[in-house]
């Protein structure tokens, strides 16, 4: 992306939402990403196999 383009959307946001709201909006985006990369994590965990127990004789 170029510069320009990022200004542009920028300028979309703050016109879409406001300046003062703009923080609310990027804190509860970063929060819905930290509960979903939490959830994606412990899906991958529940997914791996757990090691095969061999009794020992």
């Amino acid at each position: 992306m170029r510069p320009t383009h990022i200004l542009v959307l920028l300028i979309v946001l703050i016109v879409l939402f406001g300046a003062k709201r703009l923080p609310d909006v990027a804190r509860s985006i970063g929060q819905s990403m930290k509960v979903f990369k939490k959830e994606i994590t412990e899906l991958q965990e529940d997914e791996t196999p757990a090691p095969a127990h061999t009794p020992d004789k």
